[in-house]
C-alpha cells in the first residue's frame, strides 16, 4: 500500500515495528498550507530514485 505519510511513518512505526515502510520525496516547504511550495530541482531526483527502487524490488 502507498500513502502520503511523512511524519506518520514515525508514528505508525512505534505501533507496528515490523511493518516495512519508507518516507521520501521532493523537498516541500510549508506543506498543507496556502504557502506550500516544492523545490522543483528535487522532483526529478525523487522520480528517478522512485523508478529505480520499484524496478529493483525483490520478488518474495
Amino acid at each position: 500500500m502507498i500513502i502520503h505519510a511523512g511524519l506518520e511513518c514515525g508514528i505508525l512505526g512505534t505501533h507496528y515495528p515490523k511493518m516495512d515502510m519508507i518516507s521520501f520525496g521532493p523537498t516541500i516547504r510549508y506543506p498543507h498550507s496556502p504557502d506550500e511550495k516544492v523545490n522543483i530541482s528535487t522532483v526529478q531526483k525523487f522520480w528517478d530514485y522512485l523508478l529505480a527502487t520499484l524496478e529493483n524490488i525483490p520478488v518474495k
